[in-house]
């Protein structure tokens, strides 16, 4: 009997253990789509809220630094293969963001390496790069 219980409890705890992991996933996946609309309809504001408390605490912007955003329309976000596991709770994803300057007209292409870090406490991912750097050339 204690055998069948034991065997019990630890089925009990994988399957747990994969629910874990899907409500993870899920949530990635929920987080990384809706950081993706955001920045699509080119509202950093928001996009700004997926950024980790921490390092908005550590690298604030500055009304100058968001209003460079307001510059520029988003043409185009391609996550390329999307996202890629680096242990349990990080993962890092390469995005090619397409800019139309507002003044100009004129289109470039920036490369953003996005890293996420999940937070198993409040079951959240949350960027840790930061916003995409759209001052370079």
């Amino acid at each position: 009997m204690r055998r069948v219980l034991t065997t019990f409890v630890m089925l009990a705890s994988l399957s747990l253990g994969g629910c874990a992991t899907d409500q993870r996933n899920d949530s990635l996946t929920n987080t990384l789509n809706a950081y993706a609309g955001a920045v699509r309809w080119g509202d950093f504001q928001s996009a700004l809220q997926f950024v980790d408390p921490q390092v908005r605490a550590a690298h604030p912007l500055s009304p100058l630094e968001l209003s460079r955003y307001q510059q520029y329309k988003v043409s185009g976000y391609d996550e390329g293969n999307g996202p890629v596991p680096h242990g349990q709770d990080e993962v890092s994803q390469v995005v090619q963001i397409n800019l139309v300057n507002v003044n100009t007209q004129s289109e470039r292409t920036i490369t953003d390496h996005q890293t996420w870090r999940y937070d198993a406490q409040s079951k959240h991912w949350w960027l840790t790069s930061g916003l995409p750097d759209i001052s370079r050339q």
